[in-house]
């Protein structure tokens, strides 16, 4: 009796490790959404977070933040239109059109509403989701976004006209890109894309100012974005006023990543997960002027 009861608590044991490892192992799956099959990964689990990357990049260049993120969370990372395993479509890459394809995968896949975590290129479509569809997200995560083309460096603005195709063909990624392309001869076509896709005005600062949904901002120090556009992002939201003064403060949150460019924030997966978490978990420090 005493062996039976000893080996089915081994047992018992085995299978919560066997099970806690293929939790934590992503599933990756296809679904059919306007017209693509998009390629995402499901892991973790707990309340849904959509992760969104950013241009020319795919569910592993994001690095070590989606493991991180789905200790706590149910994960969904997907890559975009002619993106990792993604197939492309007749149709330009516009953030409203990125924002589109999210919700639709939403639907697709039955997650009515989510929290979204999108970096440079994902945190633009996370924006426009957020602005596009309220009702599907609940909070947003933006790390290296900008809500208007004058939001950028001017040295980027005046790198903009100057991109074409033979220049990208030469970056290490254009290598990488047959190895889970769904179509391993479409980078040109796809650069092509996002060179137009650098070109939209981006003027959405009036659709900024009428978001209900909370936003953390997170932005490099040295970022494609400027400093000063972060923070006027952060005053269209709410936020910027003093603390202490008798005000709650804003559902939104700006967090500055020090000594860091552009591709280096999503490489910093501690301190991005430091920021993330306590966001979307509500968490607020605490001042001594507060009752512990």
């Amino acid at each position: 009796m005493r062996l039976t009861m000893i080996h089915a608590a081994l047992m018992a044991v085995s299978l919560l490790f066997t099970s806690t490892a293929a939790d934590a192992q992503p599933k990756g799956a296809r679904v059919k959404v306007n017209g693509m099959q998009v390629y995402y990964e499901v892991s973790g689990k707990g309340e849904p977070l959509v992760v969104l990357h950013g241009a020319y990049m795919n569910i592993p260049t994001m690095g070590a933040i989606i493991p991180k993120l789905a200790k706590t969370h149910k994960v969904y990372a997907l890559e975009f239109q002619g993106h990792g395993r993604t197939t492309d479509i007749d149709r330009p890459i516009t953030y409203q059109n990125l924002a589109d394809d999210v919700a639709a995968f939403m639907d697709a896949v039955g997650l009515k509403k989510a929290d979204v975590f999108g970096y440079s290129m994902g945190s633009a479509a996370g924006l426009q989701l957020a602005i596009r569809h309220p009702e599907k997200v609940n909070k947003l995560v933006a790390a290296s976004v900008a809500y208007d083309i004058q939001g950028w460096q001017p040295e980027f603005r005046e790198f903009i006209p100057k991109m074409t195709v033979e220049m990208f063909l030469e970056m290490p990624f254009a290598k990488e890109y047959p190895k889970l392309a769904a179509n391993p001869k479409g980078f040109p076509e796809l650069v092509k894309k996002l060179i137009q896709l650098e070109k939209e005005p981006m003027a959405w600062e009036k659709d900024v100012k009428a978001l209900k949904t909370p936003v953390l901002i997170i932005t490099g120090d040295a970022d494609v974005a400027t400093l000063e556009h972060s923070v006027a992002m952060f005053r269209l939201l709410g936020g910027g006023g003093p603390g202490e003064m008798g005000k709650p403060l804003s559902p939104s949150r700006l967090a500055v990543m020090p000594a860091t460019a552009h591709t280096a924030v999503i490489s910093q997966s501690e301190l991005l997960h430091a920021f993330i978490e306590p966001f979307l978990k509500g968490q607020t420090p605490k001042g001594f002027f507060e009752t512990p």
